[in-house]
């Protein structure tokens, strides 16, 4: 598809609030304090302010240096650093800090190493159940390229959420840098986590130039795999070295959008222009769940 001639303006009610807030500060003192980057920073999270107040957000790992070069997202892409052996500490230590009952982690893709990094996933999570077992723990992975066997390491230390992003309709995946087999691998991580049980999640992004009969398409294939939790929000441009918006959705569109997916049966749905796939994530489990 051939990109906007024009620069879409941004519409009017498509505004985030500053961050600000004492919990706000509190909380981006404290991580900084341990070196822990979040992707509400690193992907310039439109919810920073809402989540961080609510003393709720997304732990990057892994470091803040990508392996790819993904045309939506503002994560900075290079050879990144070795892991840190202590960061499984740090991340337990910011969750007894916030006392918190659920913490998502994610880290930027690391085809440099051998297992991709599954191996450090594993390592967190497992921290995290023996020190503190009754928090509940999401982690939304990378493709891991598609190996089976790095997607077991993870699920062997048992998180309660398996998310893993397909971010949009194959059909699009081209134009955004991402190689042709990608979304073959994304489905077959979700598949494969289904298979073993637990809940799977996954979420995509609209405004990057799909159909309304893509959109469907790829609902009827998440579903046919098992996927349980939902989430669709609006792209937005982070910086000028990402895709323009083609399209803006609004509010109304989205719960159309929600309408639709739930014909498909899924257990959980978040949809609107805010959305990210770490929205709300302790309560769209709590709702499938209780």
């Amino acid at each position: 598809m051939s990109e906007p001639a024009v620069k879409i303006k941004k519409p009017v009610w498509l505004k985030a609030s500053i961050p600000s807030g004492d919990d706000y500060f509190h909380l981006k003192n404290k991580l900084a304090e341990k070196g822990l980057p979040t992707i509400c920073q690193s992907a310039r999270c439109p919810n920073i302010a809402e989540c961080w107040n609510h003393n709720q957000a997304t732990i990057l790992i892994m470091g803040a240096v990508c392996t790819r070069d993904c045309l939506f997202c503002s994560v900075p892409t290079g050879i990144p650093s070795g892991l840190d052996e202590t960061e499984d500490q740090k991340v337990w230590q910011i969750a007894e800090l916030m006392e918190l009952s659920y913490l998502v982690i994610t880290s930027v893709t690391r085809d440099d190493l051998p297992d991709k990094g599954s191996g450090h996933f594993a390592e967190i999570i497992r921290l995290l159940k023996k020190n503190r077992p009754q928090m509940k723990v999401e982690v939304l992975i990378p493709d891991f390229s598609g190996e089976s066997r790095l997607l077991d390491t993870v699920l062997q230390a048992a998180p309660d959420v398996l998310a893993h992003n397909v971010e949009t309709v194959p059909g699009l995946y081209p134009r955004l840098n991402r190689r042709a087999e990608a979304y073959r691998h994304s489905l077959q991580i979700l598949a494969h986590a289904k298979k073993k049980g637990g809940l799977v999640k996954t979420g995509l992004m609209v405004g990057l130039g799909e159909t309304r009969a893509e959109v469907g398409a790829l609902f009827g294939d998440l579903k046919a795999i098992g996927v349980d939790l939902l989430t669709i929000g609006q792209y937005l441009q982070p910086d000028k070295h990402c895709l323009p918006v083609a399209a803006y959705y609004p509010p109304v569109e989205f719960a159309e959008l929600k309408e639709v997916a739930a014909t498909f049966g899924f257990s959980g749905i978040e949809a609107g222009p805010f959305v990210r796939s770490s929205y709300r994530a302790e309560q769209l489990f709590k709702a499938v769940v209780n």
